[in-house]
């Protein structure tokens, strides 16, 4: 028995861990075997393959690590680059933080731009000093695609536009933690040199993997870069992917299983159609708030995330007390302000194996506890407006038609 039991099940809707599907569990449900055995690798050859789909690649080389985000992050980092290399990094919110304070721990020179919370990346100050570097200084940007911690999302194919416009050689580096099979993303077409996710978020798995995908212009600086690498090395990798065996350690076998059928599940539903249905649950969500009376953290339509929702709430309310009370009245998982924003506003996921049903369970727990905590709701008010939203645009099952 869970130490923390309560009748029915958890409503998780954090923005990650997200919820496990039943094929996923019985897939990973399954004892070690043999990495080196025929089977391992043969399987390691399909994921590599598949993942290339969910970045819209053709031409970049995936890898599997064992380890989360910020692993992937710190190997995308010390492949492509050298200690004293500067690049510019955008901060918008914890995890734009979390990752420029690993830039800087690894000796790279960082050129922050900082925005408000609840704001996207400044691309006026990029475009800036991309025009003052003739000389191109700048040897990377890094941007994260998706503000977990404020709900941002920001236009990756115009930071592409603004390099090509300077024909400027940099790298860029993305952060697709929270938005890879969730929301339109395009490797290729963006010319996003290593896009980054982990397991535990839209791909609906526990955590454990950390997937990064290298463009060829990626795979070439890593050649020259100086950083020390040991574990997140390209190079071992690629040297086992040429013999065939793939692991230059030992994997977790039972997340490859998860994996493989993690993206079959993706595929059979159809990616695009995963991203369609991420774009409701966004939109339903945000009219929820909008008809409790309350604001989102993010401040431009332009900006909104289809994963994750941050709701503003009063002065009067420390919105760590929602999140506390929606888990010990109502056994429902909602994120907590982080940073900058604690206490200031309570955040819902709604990302990954998730339907329409589930997410207005979640909107009318929210309702109940916004009541409970002081702030005048009226019940109903923002899962009417979802399910109103809801009942026009969710499409037939296609498997079911």
């Amino acid at each position: 028995m869970d130490y923390t039991y309560a009748p029915g099940r958890n409503h998780l809707f954090v923005p990650g861990p997200v919820n496990i599907p039943d094929p996923v569990i019985r897939a990973m449900n399954r004892q070690n075997e043999d990495y080196r055995s025929p089977a391992v690798p043969a399987l390691t050859k399909t994921l590599l393959e598949d993942v290339k789909k969910i970045f819209k690649t053709t031409t970049g080389t995936p890898f599997l690590f064992p380890t989360t985000g910020t692993g992937a992050w710190e190997s995308a980092l010390t492949n492509t680059l050298s200690p004293g290399d500067r690049i510019v990094s955008f901060l918008i919110g914890q995890f734009s933080l979390l990752w420029i304070d690993q830039q800087q721990r690894l000796n790279f020179k960082v050129d922050v731009v900082e925005s408000d919370w609840g704001q996207g990346a400044d691309l006026a100050v990029l475009e800036s000093k991309l025009r003052q570097d003739p000389t191109h200084t700048i040897k990377a940007i890094c941007i994260v695609h998706n503000e977990t911690a404020t709900g941002v999302t920001n236009d990756l194919s115009a930071v592409r536009k603004l390099l090509d416009a300077y024909r400027h050689p940099a790298l860029l580096l993305v952060d697709g933690v929270s938005s890879i099979c969730a929301l339109d993303f395009r490797m290729d077409e963006w010319g996003v040199d290593v896009a980054l996710t982990g397991s535990q978020k839209a791909l609906s798995l526990p955590t454990g993997l950390g997937i990064v995908c290298a463009s060829p212009k990626a795979l070439e600086a890593s050649k020259t870069a100086k950083s020390v690498r040991v574990f997140f090395d390209w190079k071992d990798y690629l040297k086992f992917y040429k013999m065939g065996t793939y692991w230059p350690y030992t994997p977790s076998i039972q997340l490859l299983y998860g994996l493989r059928t993690a993206l079959d599940l993706i595929f059979e539903e159809g990616l695009d159609n995963v991203i369609k249905r991420h774009t409701r649950l966004g939109t339903a969500t945000r009219l929820a708030v909008e008809a409790w009376g309350l604001k989102n953290c993010t401040q431009k339509q332009e900006w909104f995330s289809d994963t994750v929702t941050a709701v503003v709430v009063p002065s009067y309310i420390e919105s760590s007390d929602i999140v506390k009370h929606a888990w010990k009245r109502y056994n429902l998982s909602l994120g907590l302000g982080l940073n900058k924003v604690a206490g200031k506003v309570f955040r819902i996921g709604h990302l990954g194996n998730l339907n329409e049903l589930q997410l207005l369970g979640c909107l009318s727990g929210v309702e109940m506890v916004l009541k409970d905590v002081g702030y005048p709701v009226k019940l109903g008010s923002g899962v009417a407006a979802a399910a109103a939203y809801l009942s026009n645009s969710t499409p037939l099952i296609p498997s079911r038609i």
